[in-house]
């Protein structure tokens, strides 16, 4: 994991107890796709104009929220994504998924991936250019889209670079029980190494599938596979 990042982070991440969704339209299907899995612990908006998002009353800024979430969903355009998050760093947020596109993968992008990277802090931040996460052991939809798959109390994760091909996999009828699908995007701060080695040592997670466009450490992702093959 990123020197940066600090584990415990992650763990808030993958199993919030409260989540603040920040944005529009992205964020407010968030808050739905929370209702939909279960999730019992409270929502907190965030939006500077709107009144609410699907019935819960917005705050108009992150600095107006109750207490630092654990974990927070960042449907903002990407030129506000790095003062989100500094936002988030200083009240103490575990854990971000940054669903906007328009970072280093593509040219002009760049500059502001790295200011995402600077403004994490210690935060585990997924993505950018990410659909997020399902956890569907502890009833959590950072995930701003339809998804199949029903609630379980032990199956396979699932760690994909696509959204799409994430959103796909659940959908197959002839599937597997998951335990979590995660979209890891550009892994600028959080890699798909970082949730192998995460999930790799829940036991509820009985095995771990990957959908990789390309390899940055090979090592590093043959260390995450031994980790798996001791745990069998």
């Amino acid at each position: 994991m990123p020197r940066n990042v600090a584990r415990e982070n992650l763990k808030r991440l993958l199993a919030p107890r409260h989540i603040a969704v920040i944005g529009g339209a992205a964020a407010e299907e968030t808050i739905r796709q929370n209702r939909k899995i279960g999730f019992s612990g409270e929502m907190w908006p965030v939006h500077p104009s709107r009144n609410s998002l699907d019935g819960i009353a917005c705050r108009r800024r992150i600095e107006d929220l109750p207490e630092a979430p654990d974990a927070a969903f960042l449907g903002v355009p990407r030129e506000a994504v790095g003062d989100a998050l500094r936002a988030l760093a200083k009240i103490g947020c575990g854990g971000t998924v940054c669903y906007a596109a328009g970072f280093a993968e593509v040219a002009d992008g760049v500059a502001l991936e790295a200011d995402l990277i600077e403004a994490a802090g210690d935060m585990a931040v997924l993505g950018p250019n990410c659909h997020g996460l399902v956890n569907y052991l502890d009833r959590v939809a950072l995930w701003p889209d339809q998804y199949g798959g029903e609630v379980c109390n032990r199956g396979v994760a699932i760690i994909s670079q696509s959204g799409n091909i994430g959103i796909t996999l659940t959908m197959h009828d002839r599937g597997l029980p998951l335990s979590h699908m995660v979209s890891v995007g550009n892994q600028a701060v959080l890699t798909i190494h970082d949730f192998i080695d995460a999930l790799a040592v829940d036991d509820r997670v009985s095995g771990i599938g990957l959908y990789i466009e390309g390899i940055d450490d090979l090592p590093k992702l043959a260390e995450g596979l031994l980790t798996c093959h001791k745990r069998r």
